[in-house]
């Protein structure tokens, strides 16, 4: 296993009777970046965390987060870890502030109220941070799940198709609050069957096909397999997305300001 490596895992098989989901994974994810684990509905993305973060035993091969085994160092792993599924675990009863303190006392941080006011002003939710969780946008109760992962500071965060449902503005939002998580130093190890995500979002992506990696590397490298385009002089169309973000006044995913709705007409 490499010295630096957050997370590293190598032959990972796992089937549930006769099918066979994983057969021979390997991955390796430096500190401090994010990984993205690419590939289409069942191709194993989810079972592959879930062995990581301890959920379930491979059948084979062998995994570590920051050194420690996820099958004989379990209880360690947990203690480094956060698991954002594919769907916001928030009360609905509570407010965000409530959920946000709920949690850190159930992890025994001090102050839990600090943590959780600080962890509201950093995914931009202060404003409703009194109102119950039912009244917040999918963009909203995205952010605050991540939030509510980061209590108690885990070094690595995986975060299983984080946008899966979301409106192109949830999406933005939570987009940004991921580059946030490897900015600050965190490892993410993101699942995601969105091409564009993977593109936005990823240090290192990894294509998951048939239980297989068929390819991992850098967007510079993963393009580097294909023949370089025919350089055709064409008047570039906004895409739907492009148009709708522009219309709604919304900030791109790269940072830049799109385009108002009077500019369009």
């Amino acid at each position: 296993m490499t010295a630096m490596a957050a997370i590293h895992a190598q032959g990972l098989t796992k089937s549930y009777k006769k099918l066979a989901v994983l057969q021979g994974v390997d991955v390796e994810v430096a500190p401090g970046t994010i990984f993205a684990l690419l590939g289409s509905n069942g191709a194993g993305k989810t079972t592959v965390v879930k062995i990581l973060a301890t959920l379930l035993r491979p059948d084979a091969g062998s995994a570590a987060v920051n050194g420690f085994d996820v099958v004989t160092q379990s209880a360690q792993v947990r203690e480094l870890i956060s698991l954002t599924g594919q769907f916001a675990a928030v009360d609905d009863v509570l407010t965000g502030r409530e959920n946000l303190v709920l949690v850190a006392r159930l992890r025994h941080v001090k102050d839990p109220v600090a943590i959780a006011d600080a962890l509201l002003e950093r995914f931009a939710l202060t404003d409703a941070a009194a109102r119950k969780v039912s009244t917040y946008s999918g963009g909203m109760r995205r952010r605050l799940d991540i939030a509510m992962s980061l209590i108690g500071a885990p070094p690595v965060v995986f975060l299983d198709e984080p946008t899966t449902g979301l409106d192109p503005q949830a999406r933005q939002e939570v987009w940004r609050a991921v580059k946030s998580l490897a900015a600050g130093g965190t490892t993410v190890l993101l699942t995601t069957q969105y091409l564009d995500e993977a593109e936005q979002l990823a240090d290192r992506i990894a294509i998951l096909h048939e239980g297989r990696i068929i390819v991992n590397g850098t967007l510079a490298e993963l393009r580097r397999l294909l023949p370089p385009a025919t350089v055709e002089y064409v008047e570039k169309q906004p895409t739907l997305e492009d148009v709708f973000l522009a219309l709604v006044g919304e900030t791109t995913a790269d940072g830049s300001a799109a385009t108002q709705s009077k500019e369009l007409r």
